[in-house]
């Protein structure tokens, strides 16, 4: 299937593809490209925005009053040390940081967690690096899932596939589409586009997601010589 069927089949026509995250290339210039946006059913899934400061993406509550639990809705979304790029759908976006920081890998720091313990969904987390450290672009994406057979243990996956070409990326979301329980993301990363600048992708996944279940979407634009990023959202 070509990516731009994929696109159409998975989020242009999927009401519910839970949370998602991409990494590729910009069809215009040399930039790279991450993406990731959030979803939400319920009025506490609901309650959060991004809030971007510098180089990190963090979700906050729009109504702190109204937060019952953060733990699974509040974290670092995006974050970077020099030559390396996270994006995760959890807090354990900053468990892979702090372990890089200290010489460890993405795939230790990923064998330290779990998949979320919001049974009956066990929502995957789904985590991704683009690491420039040794010159050429390393691509690796986590899922870690609950087992089908036993929901208390996780099944982990990582995928290291080689880089795609300008105006195309790879990806993961949460969820397959809207069920109860919602099923959970099965097989391979996708072949997603990205089509134009920047700012055309930002568009092009926010104008495909479900109007009634997108809550936010942010695209980091990378310079691979320089090092240097920027975030854009929506909505502004």
């Amino acid at each position: 299937m070509q990516p731009e069927d994929r696109f159409e089949r998975h989020i242009a026509r999927n009401p519910y593809p839970g949370r998602g995250l991409l990494i590729g290339r910009s069809e215009t210039g040399n930039d790279w490209l991450i993406v990731y946006w959030i979803m939400g059913r319920s009025d506490h899934s609901r309650n959060r925005k991004f809030v971007v400061a510098g180089t990190t993406l963090r979700t906050e509550p729009v109504d702190a009053a109204q937060v019952k639990d953060p733990s699974l809705i509040i974290y670092e979304a995006m974050l970077e040390h020099p030559g390396v790029y996270m994006v995760s759908n959890g807090d354990q976006t900053r468990t892979i940081h702090d372990a890089l920081q200290v010489g460890s890998t993405f795939e230790a720091a990923l064998a330290t967690r779990e998949r979320e313990p919001d049974a009956p969904n066990y929502t995957p987390r789904i985590s991704a690096m683009l690491d420039f450290r040794n010159g050429d672009p390393v691509l690796v994406l986590s899922l870690l899932k609950a087992n089908p057979f036993n929901p208390a243990h996780t099944d982990r996956t990582t995928f290291r596939p080689a880089s795609p070409p300008p105006g195309y990326g790879v990806g993961l979301t949460t969820y397959m589409g809207d069920g109860t329980p919602l099923p959970a993301y099965t097989g391979d990363p996708l072949s997603l586009p990205c089509r134009g600048s920047a700012n055309d992708v930002l568009e092009t996944y926010w104008q495909a997601l479900d109007t009634q279940n997108r809550i936010a979407l942010a695209v980091k634009k990378i310079d691979p010589e320089s090092g240097n990023s920027t975030i854009i959202v929506k909505p502004r």
